[in-house]
């Protein structure tokens, strides 16, 4: 068994939530709002970079950082009750927690929303960071001391490989299997239902992988 404590993180859109509806919405009620026409059916294919790389297909750059706040002020009225968990995302994290281990939930998301989102569906990590994508994932793994980061995202392999934990992917998001693999996954699982009984095979082998 390790000597220290297993701390795994997870991504949240499209690994432990499914975000698209309430995204949807929410680009919706940002569309109406500034009169700007937003494909939000193509938006939700993508899941996964920051909001302001998603805003900068449908606004001019100065008009950015004006419009990222307007919809994180719209999101919580539209976005949080259309979300739901994805299967397996409770057993997941109560998995590592039963390991004596800390879940540490790292994602792009605004944090605030992010919480509203977990609360709302009874998630409970030990650890929220928000703002945080690809490699810069890597801040929040390494001072938390992760392990293991499961994300749906090559975006999510990076910032695994990046704080030189293992990198578990996930396919229920915009990324299939061989993107992941090319990106340098170690494990790929068809979703979260699977992680548990990985999770104890791996930490009975003593976290040797």
């Amino acid at each position: 068994m390790p000597s220290h404590p297993l701390t795994v993180g997870f991504d949240l859109d499209m690994t432990l939530i499914d975000s698209r509806p309430g995204i949807k919405a929410a680009y919706l009620t940002l569309a109406e709002v500034t009169g700007v026409p937003i494909d939000a059916d193509l938006v939700v294919t993508r899941l996964g970079p920051p909001l302001e790389d998603e805003l900068a297909n449908w606004y001019p750059p100065e008009r950015v950082a004006e419009v990222a706040d307007l919809y994180r002020g719209i999101y919580p009225e539209r976005a949080i009750t259309p979300t739901t968990a994805l299967r397996g995302a409770r057993k997941a994290v109560e998995a590592v927690q039963a390991l004596g281990g800390r879940a540490l939930v790292v994602t792009a998301k605004y944090e605030p929303n992010a919480k509203l989102h977990l609360d709302h569906l009874g998630l409970a990590p030990d650890v929220l960071i928000g703002g945080l994508w690809a490699e810069g994932k890597a801040e929040a793994l390494l001072e938390h001391g992760a392990r293991i980061y499961v994300g749906d995202h090559t975006g999510d392999v990076r910032g695994a490989r990046a704080a030189d934990a293992l990198s578990v992917g996930v396919t229920t998001g915009p990324c299939d299997e061989e993107e992941l693999r090319t990106a340098g996954a170690d494990v790929i699982l068809p979703n979260l239902t699977r992680f548990p009984a990985w999770l104890k095979r791996w930490h009975a082998r003593g976290a040797a992988v």
